[in-house]
């Protein structure tokens, strides 16, 4: 039988499969254990239908593990999201209760009626720089949890506390001074050395992190380090989410992917553009912390843009995410580049995307931002010959300073400074 669609429902014990055929009808339904043998039960019960696809929800979350176990069995598989499935769900007068079987007919469906649904490749390198990154972030939260704790401490030991940005170095100097008169006082001392140690702890295995996905990502030999900013983790997170840059095949479809593209909200004669808040966003959040280091420093190409639209008439964060949208088209642009390099070396290869970008002339002339999509009230407008911004680092590496240079800078960097430096 022709077109057979399998729905799954993935939980963390089990997983519930129903099949459809091209005109949404049942065909059969199916529950197994979630165990090793659960691949061997689904490809025994679907053997009868030998031309089908798999669709799971969620497969590169709670459905990861099942989806790859399908891929390297030969089968087709399909990641459905969430939303779509469960949108799918409410609008189906028939089918409205919630339950696994339900569910993963709805995922069947979705996968019947949906045309640019992902079908999913076997993980390679790019998963390597994204566990390494997502450790790194995770730590990084942890690492917040545990300055925040010893903040609270060291202010009922210290009168005032200490500074906001905290170092373990910092703090060891800080309860050496004390002394504890009473047992409570000395308890706290206890807890604060026992919260010490944790952020020492911490912080050694975010530095072992960064090295980690520094190797991943120098193995690639990507040319995205190039667009300043963009550091080890930076580059892990991007080329872990992006994968294969040729599914992209515009810029503009990889901004709408990150969320640095503006969403049209336009109603009648009215043409209006807002902040998207769609797209992946740990991809956007590397993005923008590319961004604000370009903005923290003065001798920065990104700053010299960001103060460009500034003078238009933008606000700031309007101009930051100009600027964002102009590194994220830096980015495709170099990407694309690796790709086509590497498709030379492998004549096996694609020939990769042949949209009109190179890493020295990657940016339109038209900025990414309009103003009328920032409802700037500026009449000042910008030559269409000026030279375009490519986001490398200048050779005069000088810090300035804002109150000398008379400029404000919205949004207000971290305490961090550096090319290239990460958010803690």
């Amino acid at each position: 039988m022709a077109g057979v669609v399998i729905g799954i429902d993935p939980h963390k014990g089990s997983h519930t499969a129903v099949a459809l055929d091209v005109h949404e009808k049942q065909l059969g339904r199916l529950r197994v254990r979630a165990s090793s043998r659960q691949v061997d039960g689904l490809l025994e019960w679907a053997s009868g239908w030998p031309r089908r696809r798999w669709a799971i929800e969620g497969a590169r979350g709670l459905g990861q593990l099942l989806a790859q176990q399908l891929i390297a069995s030969g089968e087709r598989v399909l990641d459905v999201p969430p939303k779509l499935a469960a949108r799918v769900r409410l609008l189906d007068s028939g089918q409205i209760n919630k339950n696994d079987p339900n569910d993963a007919r709805s995922v069947a469906v979705a996968a019947l009626r949906a045309h640019e649904l992902p079908e999913l490749a076997a993980e390679d390198h790019a998963m390597v720089m994204r566990v390494w990154a997502r450790r790194y972030h995770d730590l990084a939260r942890l690492r917040t949890q545990v300055v925040c704790r010893l903040h609270a401490v060291l202010c009922e030991l210290v009168p005032g506390g200490v500074r906001k940005y905290l170092r373990a170095s910092q703090a060891t100097d800080v309860l050496d001074r004390i002394v504890a008169d009473s047992p409570v006082a000395q308890a706290k001392l206890e807890l604060a050395r026992e919260l010490v140690a944790d952020l020492e702890r911490i912080d050694a295995q975010r530095r072992e992190a960064k090295r980690r996905t520094a190797r991943a990502v120098a193995a690639t030999r990507t040319s995205i380090n190039d667009v300043y900013g963009v550091g080890p983790i930076v580059a892990g997170t991007v080329l872990g989410y992006v994968r294969d840059i040729r599914r992209f095949p515009t810029r503009d479809r990889f901004a709408s992917y990150n969320g640095t593209a503006p969403i049209e909200v336009s109603s009648g004669d009215r043409k209006i553009y807002r902040l998207s808040r769609r797209g992946n966003r740990q991809l956007n959040h590397a993005i923008h912390m590319a961004a604000i280091s370009q903005i923290r420093h003065h001798d920065s190409e990104g700053r010299a843009y960001y103060e460009k639209k500034i003078a238009e008439g933008m606000t700031g964060k309007t101009a930051l995410r100009a600027l964002k949208r102009k590194i994220s088209d830096g980015l495709y642009a170099r990407m694309i580049d690796d790709a086509r390099r590497l498709a030379a070396k492998d004549p096996g290869g694609h020939s990769g995307n042949d949209s009109a970008s190179s890493a020295a002339g990657s940016h339109p002339e038209k900025p990414a931002l309009r103003k009328s999509h920032s409802r700037a009230t500026a009449n000042s407008k910008t030559g269409t010959g000026q030279r375009p911004l490519t986001l490398r680092p200048a050779p005069d590496r000088r810090r300035t300073s804002r109150r000398a240079a008379g400029v404000q800078v919205e949004p207000r960097p971290g305490p961090h400074r550096g090319r290239g430096q990460d958010r803690p």
